[in-house]
């Protein structure tokens, strides 16, 4: 039988050999690569299953906090790194790691889990469900009707290129006050940092990117932005496209910046704008907003609740009202029958015993809209929320909805 068993020292190269068979990539790793993975595992929770000695799936947690509505952040497994060898599918070695790994989390006394789903099908089983969604636009640039003697911001501001080491100094503040105002964000630790910039390398092919920064008046860091170019020329005409990695702000002043500073780089036609918000800014930004045309849009990062009265009280609401849910979850985490009641001051959740229910609902399903960003009505017209009590589905939107959308900006 194959054995699923935590990763050893002499089990970590044939591990990383095996995620890369997994992920379609070479399967053996350099130097580079083993030295930045074996960083990162430092502080894992890191699972294989082998086969004798072989690694024939891989599977990796770590800590990590995740912004719920109203800026708290919660404890979360984050997940990662999950393959299953070609020669191995379909036997049950997934669910084994995650099961492990998940009542270990639970143990540890995490909210929830979090993971960016490669596959759609793939996590529903295990109690996960699409929080957050996110867009990618390709900005043509001639069409955006933007001025192009523009040269810097006008509101006082200025715009900066920087190089990986300013960056480190820079980066981690900004993204602490980013984080705090974005439901869905993820933390980042010193060692995310070191991979953007190319002090620990994970890939073989690795190419240093552009860094700008935009400061306020005042000479406050309020944005930041990583991208690359291309060099697509034809018949003496240029045809570049600047395609960007990330972009934080803290402001709608230096969103705007940095995106009109984009598309102001001499030879650059398109500008792609890498995974945004699904309710971003930017095509607004634009005199012409159909210059932005959506290229890509599909779920993010997905959630499994491991503790329902922790994470329905770590959020806040912006309506009043009570409700009592019947979270039902086949794996044996979070299920049972539960009150909410919630207003703008805060709220309170508590096990309801016998009480008369409003909404039953898979774990699944909770997680999809704990965030804010999925209606309790559609979910109930698809089946997938059952209303005991009429009109509760819209009662509950009331409360659990948000003015603006989750989004995370990571992967992992």
């Amino acid at each position: 039988m194959t054995d699923v068993r935590t990763v050893s020292e002499t089990d970590f190269e044939g591990w990383l050999r095996a995620l890369n068979t997994g992920f379609l990539r070479e399967p053996g790793p350099n130097e580079d690569q083993i030295e930045a993975h074996r960083r990162q595992c430092v502080s894992s929770r890191m699972l294989g299953a082998f086969d004798g000695d072989r690694c024939v799936a891989t599977f990796r947690s770590f800590a990590q906090e995740l912004t719920a509505v109203g800026g708290a952040f919660v404890p979360a497994n984050a997940i990662s790194n999950v393959t299953v060898t070609p020669t191995h599918r379909r036997r049950g070695l997934l669910t084994r790691m995650m099961s492990r790994d998940l009542a270990a989390a639970k143990e540890r006394g995490d909210v929830v889990a979090t993971l960016i789903a490669a596959e759609y099908p793939i996590y529903g089983r295990y109690g996960f469900g699409p929080a957050t969604w996110t867009t990618q636009w390709t900005v043509e640039v001639p069409r955006a009707g933007l001025d192009p003697r523009w040269s810097g911001p006008e509101d006082g501001g200025r715009i900066d290129l920087v190089d990986g080491e300013e960056l480190r100094k820079l980066g981690p503040e900004l993204h602490e006050r980013v984080r705090r105002a974005q439901p869905g964000a993820v933390s980042r630790d010193e060692l995310w940092w070191q991979k953007i910039t190319g002090t620990v390398l994970f890939v073989k092919d690795w190419t240093e990117p552009f860094f700008a920064v935009y400061r306020s008046a005042s000479g406050e860091v309020e944005g930041l932005v990583s991208y690359r170019s291309d060099d697509n020329w034809h018949d003496k005409q240029p045809h570049n496209t600047a395609d960007v990695s990330w972009l934080l702000a803290t402001t709608p002043a230096a969103e705007g910046a940095l995106w009109r500073y984009l598309c102001s780089i001499d030879w650059i036609t398109k500008v792609k704008s890498g995974w945004r918000g699904p309710d971003d800014l930017l095509p607004f930004f634009l005199p012409d907003p159909r210059a932005a045309r959506v290229t890509d849009h599909a779920d993010w990062l997905w959630v499994r609740i491991l503790d329902v009265v922790r994470a329905l009280e770590a959020r806040t609401y912006e309506g009043t009202g009570s409700l009592v849910l019947e979270v039902v979850d086949e794996g044996g985490l979070a299920g049972g029958r539960f009150r909410l009641e919630a207003s703008p001051e805060g709220a309170s959740c508590t096990p309801a015993g016998g009480a008369a229910v409003d909404l039953t609902l898979p774990v699944g399903e909770l997680a999809t809209v704990w965030l804010g960003d999925e209606s309790l009505v559609r979910l109930a017209a698809l089946g997938r929320v059952r209303e005991e009590r009429e009109g509760a589905a819209r009662k509950a939107d009331a409360l659990f909805r948000t003015s603006g959308r989750p989004w995370c900006p990571d992967i992992f």
